[in-house]
């Protein structure tokens, strides 16, 4: 389960950088990469980040128990 969390941490930074690209300077890296938003490859890229954003739910938890544990 180690590495999944690293796979989904990891694609979640790179879709917040692209997002922090697209907000400072209207630029979408990844639809560059790829051939623009409405590419296959793309589409695939934006579902698997959004895929991993909703498998980082999970971490919640472990953080509001950890910080309980400190307190």
């Amino acid at each position: 389960m180690k590495t999944l969390d690293s796979i989904a941490l990891g694609l979640l930074i790179i879709g917040g950088l692209n997002w922090l690209l697209v907000g400072l300077f209207n630029f979408d890296l990844v639809a560059t990469i790829f051939g623009g938003q409405t590419a296959l490859l793309s589409k695939i890229v934006y579902i698997v980040v959004g895929i991993c954003a909703l498998y980082s739910l999970k971490f919640f938890p472990l953080i509001a128990k950890s910080v309980r544990r400190e307190a």
